[in-house]
């Protein structure tokens, strides 16, 4: 039961998320938990946990007597984020090159196969899910608790946002490539050229969604 209303307030929290990006939802726009609840067709339990969420993202803000406002994230906030996620993934890219146990390079390298396949496919929700697990094991493979908690942490807050660059045309297929250059920088070694193609990566995955605002804009 737990996990069904888990999952009910992530597919909740997410759906929340692409309305504000692509703009359904307009900053200043006040969130009413009753409202969300009768849209969506569910107890106002999960849509407080789902705003909740979305509170530490910086989409919405949880403020007293008015509860949650869509926040506006300018487009020099979300540059500096970026900035910050893309030092702190090459960081445990280089460390994973470093210090990945062979088990883990293994799993790594099979993850990666089977992305190739998702891709292939088409399948954008499964390569979402691996994409998240894909990174994770980056912070794990760095082997450093301190840069892990805090790459985990920003990553969180900017979800909506890498989540979002999937729906660009031609990004998956991009993404994947870009994440064969780290994998093969983990796999032999490499640890320089693993920092280097992370911090690529990242920059790529904010110009997808700078790519994306601007075909919604049009």
């Amino acid at each position: 039961m737990a996990d069904e209303r888990q999952t009910r307030t992530e597919k909740l929290a997410a759906d929340l998320a692409s309305a504000i990006l692509d703009g359904t939802l307009e900053p200043g726009s006040r969130l009413d938990e009753h409202m969300l609840a009768e849209r969506y067709g569910t107890s106002r339990t999960p849509v407080r946990e789902a705003l909740r969420q979305l509170a530490t993202t910086g989409l919405i803000e949880l403020r007293p007597r008015r509860g949650a406002v869509v926040t506006q994230v300018t487009s020099e906030q979300l540059d500096t984020l970026f900035v910050a996620m893309g030092e702190l993934e090459a960081t445990c890219a280089r460390l994973s090159a470093l210090s990945m146990t062979p088990i883990e390079r293994r799993r790594l390298d099979a993850l990666h196969e089977s992305m190739g396949e998702m891709t292939a496919c088409g399948d954008v929700a499964a390569y979402t899910a691996s994409n998240t697990v894909f990174h994770t094991m980056f912070y794990a493979g760095a082997h450093n608790v301190v840069v892990s908690e805090m790459t985990i942490a920003l990553r969180r807050r900017l979800a909506p946002f890498r989540q979002a660059q999937f729906r660009a045309p031609g990004r998956l297929a991009r993404s994947h490539a870009e994440h064969g250059a780290v994998v093969q920088a983990v796999l032999t070694g490499d640890a320089a050229g693993a920092h280097a193609a992370m911090l690529h990566h990242v920059s790529l995955v904010e110009d997808a969604f700078d790519q994306l605002q601007r075909i919604s804009a049009v």
